[in-house]
């Protein structure tokens, strides 16, 4: 059976801590462990083969973890843009045998009771194998407004309802036949793509056509990532396929549905308070988590309960009840247990202000290392840029900054114009403005160094690729 794991999300119900470029499955919430790691480990033992769907960005977060995991040689597909789960689920289907096994799953959702899921995972499978379309239906605990339902007789779908309201979860819960949709399935992957086919065939020829335009490369040109089985998808083609999930574009129509009803003790993870439920507690019910330190931060509550506290320092908390104090290194976020479904708006209010605090972090992951922002003001940017060993930056110009980088630690080689040429640690060079550059790291250790940018304009998109190992042009 083949594993599809869905990376596409960007996880903005839980910002700050989850960014566009770090959204919530890659990011360390259970003991030095993310929700991808978690994911990937659970199936890892059930399935043959993990087939993992990501557009570029997130990719070389998935391999940075695998490769922590010492998981090597999975497939993966490369979505330049997302367009949901129906694409996404058909476009791997496209490149797994018709009659084999696939179990769908997300990236950011967390499971405890694994012998549990191990066992409704065998009776999907039993299923599957007679070609039906089979969901896991999570058993409700209490009448929940955020997740939508699944109405069944016993292991038949009779109906998919939407998110509803308080009273009509209520009424869900107090029938005992309602499931909460928990966005995993499983069949064989030719009867999906038949019954893709059947109710929705925009999506299935112009995702046939997408796939069959695809690039069957390496991203990594240098292959030193070590996946060497990759399909990725042009934009172009990506952008022709109509935008629909799986539920709506196949699974409310189909005559083949059924539903096995999952007590896994799982959660979607969808919000701040879905965390705090996971999370441990102190004797005052406060739950404390760093994402950035190994160590437990042990905060100081006075008078202070129900609260749950992200923060890589120390917080006090006096008189207060029942918040949700996020802290991450450019913004804050504090709002009442029970309100963080709103954090959304927050989101759309920052896009509209043209913010780039819904899409990255200070500290911003890139296929060849980090760089994280140390100050800025006006015209001048200061950064910390570390360059994994054997990885190089593209070749590239800006048309508004000139660049200084003074070395920190091991040797970088620096492309400037048709000069090549070493600087070491205590050394610095000058990048002017317009200049074709390259910076490169063929040391055996990182390359640290601090880059000081002055221009009119600082914004990440004033880069013109010229060429690139990571395909970025």
């Amino acid at each position: 059976m083949t594993n599809i794991i869905l990376c596409g999300g960007n996880g903005t119900r839980l910002w700050p801590i989850s960014r566009t470029l770090m959204p919530k499955q890659f990011v360390k919430l259970f003991n030095g462990q993310s929700l991808f790691q978690l994911t990937v480990e659970r199936n890892h033992h059930i399935c043959s083969r993990q087939y993992i769907v990501s557009n570029a960005e997130q990719y070389f977060l998935a391999v940075d973890q695998l490769n922590e995991m010492k998981l090597r040689r999975n497939n993966f597909l490369l979505e330049p843009i997302g367009r949901n789960t129906a694409p996404a689920i058909a476009l791997a289907c496209f490149d797994i045998e018709p009659e084999a096994l696939v179990l769908v799953s997300p990236s950011d959702h967390l499971i405890k009771n694994l012998d549990a899921y191990k066992k409704v995972v065998e009776r999907a499978k039993e299923l599957a194998k007679k070609d039906y379309l089979v969901t896991f239906g999570i058993k409700p605990e209490y009448a929940e407004t955020g997740y939508g339902y699944i109405e069944a007789e016993g292991e038949d779908v009779k109906a998919f309802h939407e998110k509803p309201d308080l009273s009509v979860a209520q009424s869900y819960i107090d029938a005992g036949n309602y499931y909460w949709n928990s966005g995993m399935f499983c069949f064989k992957a030719g009867v999906f793509l038949e019954d893709l086919q059947k109710y929705a065939p925009d999506i299935y020829n112009t995702s046939l056509q997408a796939y069959n335009n695809a690039k069957s490369d390496d991203i990594d040109s240098n292959n030193s990532l070590g996946y060497d089985d990759m399909v990725r998808i042009m934009h172009d083609d990506m952008a022709l396929i109509p935008e629909d999930s799986i539920d709506y574009a196949v699974m409310e129509k189909s005559k083949r549905v059924k539903v096995v009803a999952s007590d896994i003790d799982w959660s979607d993870m969808g919000s701040f308070d879905a965390l705090y439920t996971e999370l441990s507690k102190d004797d005052k019910q406060n739950a404390s988590l760093s994402v950035n330190r190994k160590e437990l931060i042990d905060n100081i509550s006075e008078n202070a309960h129900h609260n749950l506290i992200i923060s890589d320092k120390l917080v006090a908390m006096i008189d207060i009840d029942d918040l949700l104090i996020v802290d991450t290194s450019d913004a804050l976020l504090i709002a009442k247990q029970g309100s963080s479904q709103k954090i959304k708006d927050v989101v759309n209010i920052l896009k509209q202000r043209g913010s780039e605090l819904p899409n990255i972090h200070i500290t911003a992951h890139r296929p060849w290392g980090t760089y994280t922002i140390l100050d800025e003001c006006g015209n001048y940017k200061v950064k910390r840029i570390v360059v994994k060993q054997g990885k190089r930056l593209s070749l590239q110009k800006h048309f508004h900054r000139s660049e200084h980088w003074i070395v920190v630690s091991g040797t970088a080689t620096v492309t400037r114009g048709e000069e090549e040429y070493l600087v070491r640690a205590n050394e610095s060079t000058y990048i002017p403005m317009g200049e074709i550059h390259r910076l490169e790291n063929v040391g055996k250790i990182p390359l640290v160094m601090i880059e000081a940018q002055v221009g009119e304009y600082l914004g990440e998109d004033d880069i013109v690729r010229i060429s690139d190992d990571f395909k970025r042009i």
